[in-house]
């Protein structure tokens, strides 16, 4: 048996040294849509990801990159780093996508820290639990940016290390599960959990099943923006209330 290909076509930017969007983004896809990856850069993999690291990570050149995706004359584009516009606020995000749009109004854009919070409005939640495995500063600066969208985080937790470039991929589902048992809160509507890179998809369901509050990840988040604006149909292997609401 074949398989339908005829869906739309989805391109994702990865920054080059994540090894965990690009797994989550295939086991999620839409039936009969078909995944297509670039690596992009602008970051020096030795450095612990900090805010300007980050920062100039979502400020690089990104154009030749944008060139050579156009050539699968994808339906979306998906700007998969979280922290990479986080670290610059909504305006930023925002002038992001449309960039990424350029002059072709059909195609979608999306990004990573944009569709997290389309993800939490469509939960009704303004007072979040927030997790990453950021540092302190990138973290202060993502509170600052929900802020800004109407969300107030009531508990932020971290890892409690700094983690480098290949460390925050390398956190184990486990890992993940207790990171967001530390960012509940009584006041807690939902819990965020912000990182492209980070193993959430895996603990989705387990982490709604020990709190009993919807979680929202930097990933499952794109997903769910690209097929509510397509509307697309679900299928099994959609973890978490937040699809409930296609």
């Amino acid at each position: 048996m074949t398989s339908d290909r005829t869906g739309p076509k989805i391109a994702v930017l990865v920054p080059f040294t994540n090894c965990n969007l690009e797994p989550d983004m295939v086991s999620l896809c839409p039936l009969g849509c078909t995944m297509h990856f670039a690596r992009m850069g602008g970051y020096d993999v030795d450095e612990i990801p900090g805010s300007d690291q980050m920062a100039g990570l979502g400020a690089s050149d990104i154009s030749e990159t944008l060139r050579l995706l156009s050539g699968v004359r994808p339906s979306v584009v998906l700007y998969g780093c979280t922290s990479a516009t986080l670290t610059h606020g909504t305006d930023f995000d925002r002038d992001l996508a449309a960039k990424i749009r350029g002059p072709n109004a059909n195609t979608l854009s999306l990004t990573a820290a944009g569709s997290l919070v389309a993800g939490i409005r469509t939960l009704g939640a303004t007072k979040v639990g927030f997790a990453s495995p950021y540092l302190g500063e990138v973290n202060d600066q993502a509170i600052s940016f929900l802020a800004e969208e109407g969300v107030t985080v009531v508990r932020c937790a971290d890892i409690g290390r700094p983690l480098g470039n290949y460390g925050q991929g390398e956190l184990t589902p486990d890992e993940v599960y207790e990171l967001a048992l530390l960012a509940d809160h009584p006041d807690a509507q939902a819990i965020v959990l912000s990182c492209t890179d980070m193993r959430s998809v895996e603990a989705i369901e387990r982490i709604e099943a020990a709190l009993g509050k919807p979680v929202v990840t930097s990933n499952q988040a794109m997903i769910f923006a690209l097929m509510k604006a397509l509307e697309l149909p679900r299928h099994a292997n959609l973890p978490g209330r937040l699809f409930s609401y296609l």
